[in-house]
């Protein structure tokens, strides 16, 4: 596995190693020595998967303290834009987010520590997300800002008519307004 930095601190882009032959390939999606090695101290308690038509846009989320999530997340099948905002008030990077397309061809997967809105929107049809997290869905602690808000203004990759969103997305708060403990 080779752990690639971004521009934010502790966000990392992984990239397998991919073994390929005639009857298709293998590849090891998590390995707890290789994160270890990389700096990454994290229990995984919990697997998630999604399936989404194109266009789907699901974020931008997260689980405030004492229950914040690190997210392990990566395609299966399709293609993402995903989308991590930092939102650790005393990060050099607050407010700053990276985009990283996942898809089930290039396997690439993003490690999102906590402190983190994360969100993704589909860029196929039948786009199929899997994701590790550091800790248990709670929600009562969960919270998220709209997707396009103004200040973070993220470039999601599609026209915003083409936008498929929850009715609780749609009314998520904007990133000004946030009242966070990261």
């Amino acid at each position: 596995m080779k752990f690639v930095e971004t521009e934010i601190k502790d966000l990392f882009i992984i990239e397998p190693k991919i073994w390929k032959d005639d009857r298709g390939y293998f590849f090891e999606s998590y390995n707890k020595q290789s994160f270890d090695d990389a700096g990454i101290q994290v229990n995984f308690v919990q697997d998630n998967q999604s399936l989404s038509q194109k266009g789907t846009l699901r974020g931008l989320h997260a689980q405030a303290n004492p229950y914040a999530q690190g997210k392990l997340v990566r395609v299966i099948q399709g293609k993402v834009l995903d989308i991590a905002v930092d939102i650790r008030k005393e990060s050099k990077t607050y407010g700053q987010y990276e985009a990283v397309e996942l898809s089930g061809d290039n396997n690439r997967m993003l490690w999102i520590p906590p402190g983190f809105l994360h969100g993704f929107v589909t860029l196929e049809d039948d786009t199929i997300f899997a994701y590790k997290v550091s800790g248990l869905y709670n929600k009562s602690s969960e919270f998220g800002v709209i997707w396009n808000d103004p200040d973070l203004n993220i470039d999601w990759g599609i026209p915003t008519d083409q936008v498929i969103l929850s009715e609780k997305d749609k009314t998520l708060p904007l990133f000004k307004d946030l009242d966070n403990s990261f």
